[in-house]
């Protein structure tokens, strides 16, 4: 079944350029005063000439064509788009992208209608962009998976090259997908199914099958550092946040963490940090204080790490959420969130790992829309637009986030 799509006028500022759609009266000509205005160009209309479009930045000049006597009205050459609803079989399932209030909880004790990212809205502006790159740091990604495949990255040079040779001279012989640190070859598959659960919040495909990402265009670089029992060492999370840091990606995905301070890891992420890259990390599972306790590497003070919590379908703090009302940035959906998992599959699964990816997908959609911004802009573009909930104000820096209010640049309540 093809998805509705239904033209819808986007209400916002930057909606339309500097052009205008005039309609002249009947037997009315173009005079002096409408041609000082900017560029004129006629529409060509098979059933009137009436119509003239101009262009100028003039505003207020603008204001003046309705006491024109040649002018019957004016309009602004508005910009529509689609309202773009995905026809994957379990959309439905997925309330961290659209909550019905039903979808996101049991009968008991329902969700909250319109508490999630506001993907549906972001749609409207963007879907993503293959020119987008999000490395999954984690247990790998089942890159074979029917809902991934075709939005994972990958390195042609290897794909096309020869076995066994290091084709584009990275240091790293056949890493077609990405990079196995864990057993130190690569093959980033995931054996755990968590590193691919995160893959689909963020890009799953729209492709009328499972779930739909956040991301409908977007390339996912598999690291695996984690083993299938899902632990890794220091070592290996050094190593991958380089390899993915020398690939070039916009954003890490960090659904991980554990440990004390780590001066090795704090370089690592700096180093990330200098080469222009979004760090979205989870706060942890622990449901403390990050302002007195440090979860690393959420917790490390540098300006390309975002720490994510986790919130319910109700808009609240999720219960094993870690917190901090100075050191948490911002808050995103965490519970019973259904995703795509190894060979195939789809599960649902907890924890402010679940809601780091959906930080990571809203990012890769506003450097989507908007290529040129900085690092800095984005993580204060992420935490200025988020929607204040409940008590997440107690216990993060912001809010949870919302892809519309992002790529609008607003904030505002639901």
């Amino acid at each position: 079944m093809k998805s509705l799509v239904v033209l819808s006028l986007l209400m916002s500022s930057t909606v339309y350029s500097a052009e205008y759609i005039v309609k002249l009266k009947q037997n009315a000509k173009i005079n002096k005063s409408i041609s000082i205005l900017g560029t004129i160009t006629p529409i060509e209309l098979s059933y009137t000439d009436r119509f003239v479009k101009i262009n100028t930045p003039n505003t207020k000049a603008i204001n003046t064509l309705m006491d024109n006597p040649a002018v019957e009205y004016v309009e602004p050459n508005f910009i529509y788009s689609h309202n773009y609803v995905p026809s994957d079989a379990d959309f439905d399932k997925q309330w961290g992208i659209e909550n019905t209030g039903k979808n996101s909880g049991p009968f008991w004790n329902r969700g909250t209608a319109g508490v999630d990212v506001s993907a549906l809205n972001a749609w409207k502006i963007t879907t993503g962009s293959r020119d987008i790159k999000i490395a999954v740091i984690d247990t790998g990604v089942d890159y074979n998976h029917e809902d991934l495949k075709n939005n994972m990255m990958i390195n042609q040079a290897e794909l096309n090259g020869s076995e066994g040779v290091d084709d584009d001279g990275n240091g790293y012989i056949d890493d077609v997908y990405g990079y196995d640190f864990a057993n130190n070859d690569a093959d980033p598959m995931d054996g755990h199914g968590h590193g691919t659960h995160c893959a689909g919040v963020i890009g799953a495909v729209h492709n009328n099958i499972g779930i739909a990402g956040i991301m409908k265009d977007v390339q996912i670089l598999a690291i695996k550092f984690l083993t299938d029992s899902g632990s890794g060492t220091l070592e290996a999370a050094m190593k991958a946040i380089d390899y993915a840091t020398s690939r070039g990606v916009h954003v890490m995905s960090n659904s991980w963490g554990g440990g004390g301070r780590s001066e090795a890891l704090y370089e690592a992420i700096a180093r990330a940090q200098d080469a222009g890259i979004l760090f979205t990390a989870a706060a942890g599972n622990s449901n403390s204080d990050n302002d007195t306790t440090p979860s690393y590497p959420a917790s490390y003070k540098l300006d390309n790490v975002v720490s994510v919590g986790a919130h319910d379908g109700k808009g609240q703090k999720a219960n094993f959420s870690s917190y901090g009302q100075n050191t948490v940035h911002v808050f995103a959906p965490g519970v019973d969130i259904y995703s795509t998992v190894s060979n195939n599959k789809y599960g649902k699964m907890s924890g402010t790992s679940m809601a780091t990816p959906h930080v990571s997908g809203v990012a890769g959609l506003v450097l989507a829309n908007e290529p040129n911004m900085s690092l800095r802009e984005l993580k204060e573009r992420l935490m200025n637009t988020t929607i204040n909930s409940g008590d997440l104000d107690t216990y993060s820096v912001s809010g949870y986030v919302d892809a519309y209010n992002a790529l609008r640049d607003v904030q505002d309540t639901k």
